[in-house]
């Protein structure tokens, strides 16, 4: 519980201070700001609460507001969806423990068929963590064969973050990889006692000096669609486009299924490329 205290705490410390004071409608007081952003006493006063509990919970205090505090206060910050949900995480009421060991994620069978039935769209599934569970061929031949990986190795930003593959693949690789950051981090909050995701985040912070930078910010992301460019060792230079798919039965599964604008030269490059990735095309050029 202490740790989830020190994110909430660092969390709100960095909103508040990332919250442009001009904006909110505030009248200006003639004090001069000594550091940017909003005061807590004036975080307050927009949320409709006393500096006094404002203070209290942006020091992590255990206390649990209410939804309408919550969303007030998120409101008073600016937060977007992402950071809204990532707050609701972090002063949520007090949870059943979760189990120090958790199940190992399993995708179905049926979701393997859909993956492959997928011929001309790259497709993969990501779940905790970024761990990437599923892909086709088509996702392995523009991205990389997570398949070929170890196990432990099989995780998105992971190999965002300390592969060369990934850094000459994408056109804006750091604003892709602060995307896959941010995503880890909104997923962290959701399960902080995760021991696996505190290997991961502890690995990371130690390979890589962008992580620690970025980590530090405490920025959430949750990555719903979006464009990827890519410069592509086999076809060049494309943008996909990708759609993110929540199962219902199983929140902590997302399919990613990318696709190119019609007509478009990236659409013919992807079409080059599940060309040349069919096992027989690969067979008679090797």
């Amino acid at each position: 519980m202490a740790d989830l205290n020190r994110e909430l705490a660092d969390f709100l410390r960095r909103a508040r201070a990332a919250r442009d004071p001009q904006t909110t409608g505030l009248p200006a007081d003639g004090r001069v700001r000594r550091v940017a952003g909003l005061r807590r006493e004036e975080v307050a006063m927009l949320a409709g609460v006393s500096t006094d509990y404002y203070t209290r919970l942006e020091q992590g205090r255990r206390i649990v507001p209410s939804a309408q505090v919550v969303d007030a206060i998120a409101t008073a910050l600016d937060l977007d969806a992402a950071g809204r949900t990532h707050l609701r995480n972090l002063v949520g009421a007090p949870r059943a423990p979760r189990p120090r060991v958790r199940p190992v994620q399993r995708v179905r069978p049926g979701l393997y068929q859909l993956l492959d039935s997928l011929d001309s769209q790259p497709a993969l599934v990501l779940g905790r963590r970024t761990d990437v569970l599923a892909t086709n061929r088509l996702a392995r031949a523009l991205f990389t064969d997570f398949d070929r990986m170890p196990p432990r190795e099989r995780n998105y930003a992971r190999w965002m973050l300390l592969s060369d593959e990934a850094r000459n693949l994408f056109v804006d690789w750091e604003h892709q990889a602060r995307n896959a950051v941010e995503s880890l981090r909104f997923d962290a909050g959701n399960a902080p006692d995760d021991p696996d995701a505190q290997k991961l985040v502890g690995e990371l912070s130690l390979a890589s000096a962008e992580f620690r930078q970025w980590w530090s910010e405490h920025h959430v992301h949750q990555r719903t669609y979006g464009a990827k460019r890519l410069h592509h060792p086999v076809v060049g230079d494309l943008t996909v486009d990708f759609e993110a798919l929540t199962f219902p039965g199983d929140p902590e599964q997302t399919l990613y299924v990318y696709s190119t604008a019609p007509d478009s030269s990236s659409r013919e490059a992807l079409t080059l490329l599940a060309s040349w990735s069919q096992p027989s095309v690969r067979n008679a050029g090797g």
